[in-house]
């Protein structure tokens, strides 16, 4: 198990790491600017990015998931934040129509740097990491899937968090503040 324990490890430390620090500010000045936040995706990548929008919350962000009965109209100088780690999702391309035709910033992220959902994109961040779009004879990672995709894009989340807090001047007191009471 040790080895295993050590693998997963230097593949999610190779993926984190190929995220570019150019992306990541780019990431951070879009939310900071951003008059609300939409965050969308599905399946593990959703679970990851409201883990996200929890924390862009606790920041004291306006920010949405949507799909939630409580999103409002998305508008323009609103950022939408997607992800599709093989780069292909049908309803991520219905939504990218509809928010461009807000004419509303679109942040994508995804494994893939082609695909139909690119002319939508105004940022992208780029995650080397194996997806389920990789070929199964191909696929080098112990973990299934496209498990180390979603693991370094929580990690690329929790940098963003820390970036932000610093840029936003936010005290650990005042994320407290933010945070439920209804435990």
């Amino acid at each position: 198990m040790k080895e295993q324990k050590r693998q997963m490890l230097t593949e999610l430390e190779k993926a984190f790491l190929s995220i570019k620090q150019e992306q990541v500010e780019i990431f951070v000045e879009e939310v900071a600017r951003a008059n609300r936040i939409f965050i969308y995706g599905l399946g593990r990548e959703r679970l990851m990015l409201q883990a996200f929008a929890m924390r862009l919350m606790h920041l004291g962000l306006k920010v949405h998931v949507v799909g939630d009965v409580t999103t409002p109209k998305l508008k323009e100088g609103d950022l939408f934040v997607a992800s599709s780690g093989t780069g292909y999702l049908a309803t991520v391309e219905a939504l990218l129509k509809i928010v461009k035709r807000q004419k509303a910033s679109v942040l994508f992220m995804s494994a893939n740097t082609e695909g139909p959902l690119m002319e939508y994109v105004d940022h992208f961040i780029h995650i080397e990491a194996q997806t389920m779009k990789d070929d199964i004879e191909a696929r080098t990672s112990l973990q299934p899937m496209g498990a180390l995709f979603e693991q370094a894009q929580l990690l690329l989340f929790e940098l963003v968090v820390v970036l932000l807090k610093e840029r936003l001047g936010v005290s650990e007191e005042q994320m407290e503040d933010y945070h439920t009471n209804l435990e």
